[in-house]
């Protein structure tokens, strides 16, 4: 899944997907145009113009849930395929992880030309996944930030195949993003870090759990994080960004086999030794 501020992950089935926690915000509106040369590669049959008519249905619907901090179940397939741009996942891990940028640092730092990453920060911002700070800038600078939100992802049984194929598009940017990040701090990551050194928690369990009880397991995990989160002016000084994730799903199961013997019952007869099998010479 995608890597704006906040959580990403699976919901399980029954329950929308997040893409992102915290509050949307607004969407700037734009017109259509031509994607830079470096900036075209899209998921299958990547669309975002849109009509006047319907142009602000999107927009509007993030706005609605920044004003009541409410999850956001994103259905419009225009908005996961803008979403699912290889490059717009790249520029919004980097604002994420990074903070806020102009375009001409992301096009820098990217390997991309400042014309594609002028052009996907529209196309985001359309969206309302990110916006402009607003914040002091030197001439014609354009400082650009993502928009924390939590927004949700149809769950699997709902999407239909097109959907689908974006939603598995999406997941694998999003989980080859994070394993790059996780080796590259492991990696690189030397005496610069001080005491970040150890910061570095992990945990892999297993837990026998009804569909109802993950899908609450999961919204208590999303609570959790939400506790942490907090106005940039109470953030304390020597606090740095985290990146968490979470991924459960349920383990495979074998085909049907023959119940191991401390499970038989005890009133069962002894089992027939099989003559096919040697026996042991004393």
């Amino acid at each position: 899944m995608a890597k704006q501020p906040g959580t990403t992950g699976s919901a399980p089935e029954g329950g929308p997907e997040p893409a992102s926690d915290g509050a949307t915000g607004a969407a700037l509106r734009g017109g259509t145009e031509a994607v830079p040369e470096d900036g075209a590669d899209a998921v299958p049959g990547d669309e975002t113009e849109l009509d006047a008519a319907t142009e602000g249905e999107p927009q509007a619907a993030l706005q609605r849930a920044a004003a009541h901090h409410a999850p956001e179940e994103l259905r419009d397939l225009r908005v996961l395929k803008a979403l699912a741009q290889p490059r717009r996942q790249q520029m919004l891990q980097h604002l994420t992880v990074h903070g806020p940028a102009t375009s001409a640092t992301l096009a820098r730092d990217l390997g991309l030309n400042t014309g594609a990453t002028s052009y996907h920060l529209r196309e985001l911002a359309r969206y309302g996944f990110v916006e402009e700070t607003g914040g002091a800038g030197h001439g014609r600078e354009r400082w650009w930030r993502a928009v924390p939100g939590d927004r949700r992802f149809p769950p699997r049984s709902r999407q239909n195949a097109e959907t689908r194929l974006v939603m598995d598009e999406l997941n694998h940017l999003s989980y080859a993003a994070d394993l790059e990040l996780f080796e590259q701090l492991q990696r690189d990551g030397g005496p610069e870090l001080g005491e970040w050194a150890d910061a570095f928690p992990y945990s892999r369990g297993t837990i026998r759990l009804t569909l109802p009880e993950l899908r609450e397991f999961f919204e208590e995990y999303i609570a959790l994080l939400n506790r942490y989160k907090r106005p940039d002016a109470e953030t304390p000084a020597d606090a740095r960004t985290v990146l968490t994730r979470l991924l459960a799903f349920p383990a495979p199961e074998l085909p049907d086999e023959p119940a191991h013997p401390d499970a038989t019952d005890a009133t069962d007869a002894p089992a027939t030794p099989d003559p096919t099998e040697p026996e042991a010479t004393p």
